[in-house]
């Protein structure tokens, strides 16, 4: 995106904006990462013949950048007055969703042909919402199209998902994190190091969202954005640090593998949650045996699953080395 693109977004000029929004995506061609989606969504535009449409997948990956995109160039500058943007798992209910879908459905349209109405978490609504909302949809579909975003597609009930045209986005590839970190750098007059530019990456594991927010939060620690500022920043642990742990482990150190865990959780300031992630993504990496990565993934499975239900994340984490440990004898 160029510097004269960031500075048509509403808000302050300068590095006190929030980037996420001062670089989200304006048209459906500065969408990065989904080259299989993004034409499929421009064909949409270009025919003027735009479907209900479900976004389904992880956070951070451009699925409410999507949406917005798609009313920008569908609508031009009157895109705020032709897009309405709701939460769909609002805790007041589905009835206060539907009476604002209603109200904007009924409400002057100037001269478009309908209008959209985009549904956040929509997978968040229960059975009984969904069926509501199913009949909110058959009851305007004549002059509204709905946008669903949802992180699980199959929590959608089947009559909603067979109303729309269904575009899964995945988790950013890290050539698509990192073009787009180089731009947001260069504009913004920042130096980012190779190795800071492979940390961010690292960091961000996919998330667009995650990687722009860790480099503006590691921008203000200096005129430099390394390694060690971003790992510190976005308190992720090292890929090299979580292997020497899992090599304690697995070569009988039980010792040195909980100094090491002590160390992410007490002085890095990890969450167990966090160690589990980091193990699960860097397991096949590590230069440790097939045979005991397998080990790794199936007591990583186990206590994924405890902690998930409540039990302890440091005694769950150190029972896991120790069993890996155990297993060395």
């Amino acid at each position: 995106m160029s510097e004269a693109d960031a500075e048509t977004v509403e808000g302050t000029p300068g590095r006190t904006e929030v980037w996420i929004e001062k670089y989200r995506p304006q048209r459906l061609a500065d969408i990065k990462g989904h080259e299989d989606i993004v034409p499929r969504l421009q064909r949409y535009v270009e025919r003027n013949d735009l479907p209900h449409l479900m976004f389904a997948g992880p956070a951070g990956t451009g699925k409410t950048a999507s949406a917005q995109a798609i009313a920008r160039e569908v609508y031009g500058d009157d895109w705020r007055e032709n897009f309405l943007e709701l939460n769909a798992s609002d805790q007041r209910g589905i009835d206060v969703v539907r009476d604002r879908i209603k109200d904007f459905a009924r409400s002057s349209f100037g001269g478009y042909d309908h209008r959209i109405i985009f549904l956040d978490e929509a997978d968040a609504l229960t059975s009984d919402a969904q069926s509501a909302l199913r009949r909110t949809m058959e009851q305007f579909s004549n002059n509204t199209r709905f946008i669903l975003s949802c992180n699980y597609s199959s929590q959608i009930i089947d009559p909603i998902q067979s109303r729309c045209a269904v575009f899964r986005f995945t988790e950013l590839a890290d050539g698509a994190v990192e073009t787009q970190i180089r731009e947001i750098a260069d504009v913004e007059g920042i130096t980012v190091t190779d190795d800071g530019i492979a940390a961010l990456v690292y960091a961000a594991n996919g998330d667009m969202r995650k990687a722009i927010n860790a480099l503006q939060a590691a921008a203000v620690m200096g005129e430099t954005v390394d390694e060690e500022t971003v790992f510190t920043i976005t308190a992720t642990a090292r890929p090299e640090e979580v292997e020497a742990m899992v090599d304690h482990a697995i070569g009988g150190d039980f010792t040195a593998a909980r100094a090491a865990l002590e160390d992410l959780l007490t002085d890095r300031g990890l969450a167990g949650g966090d160690v589990i992630d980091q193990l699960h993504r860097s397991a096949w990496e590590f230069e440790i045996s097939e045979q005991a990565t397998v080990r790794l993934l199936e007591r990583l499975g186990e206590v994924d699953y405890r902690i998930t239900e409540g039990a302890n994340e440091r005694l769950q984490l150190e029972a896991m080395l120790a069993s890996l440990a155990l297993e060395k004898e």
